[in-house]
C-alpha cells in the first residue's frame, strides 16, 4: 500500500487543520492507521491511531480532546482533525499504515510497515 499525507500547512495557536492520508491498495480496509509527527530535534512520536475497522482509536496524551482521528473507506483515506491547536503540535507529521496490526503495537512507529511521506503543520504563538 502507498500512502500520500496532505493537509499540513501554517495556522496560529488556537486554529485547526485537518490532515488527510490517501492510500492506494484494495486491502485499505484491513490495515490499522496511525499519525506520527516529529518536531525538529526530538524523536518520532505517536500521535493517534485507528483500528482497521474504526471501531477503536486511540490518542497520545498530549493531544486528547483536541485531536480526532477518523477514516473513511470509500475514499481509502485516514483523517487527523486538529483543533485547537498548539506552537508544540509544530512538527511533520506522517500517517503509517500496517495490515493486521495488533493492538498493543498501534503506539510503535517501528511496528508500521507503510509511511507516508509526511506533511508540515507549523502552529505560531
Amino acid at each position: 500500500v502507498q500512502l500520500q499525507a496532505s493537509g499540513g500547512g501554517l495556522v496560529q495557536a488556537g486554529g485547526s487543520l485537518r490532515l488527510s492520508c490517501a492510500a492506494s491498495g484494495r486491502t485499505f480496509s484491513t490495515y490499522v492507521m496511525g499519525w506520527f509527527r516529529q518536531a525538529p530535534g526530538k524523536e518520532r512520536e505517536f500521535v493517534a491511531a485507528i483500528s482497521w475497522s474504526g471501531g477503536r482509536t486511540y490518542y497520545a496524551d498530549s493531544v486528547k480532546g483536541r485531536f480526532t482521528i477518523s477514516r473513511d473507506g470509500a475514499k481509502n483515506t485516514v483523517y487527523l482533525q486538529m483543533n485547537s491547536l498548539k506552537p508544540e503540535d509544530t512538527a511533520i507529521y506522517y500517517c503509517a499504515g500496517d495490515q493486521f496490526l495488533p493492538l498493543n503495537k498501534m503506539v510503535v512507529a517501528d511496528a508500521y510497515d507503510y509511511w507516508g511521506q509526511g506533511t508540515l503543520v507549523t502552529v505560531s504563538s
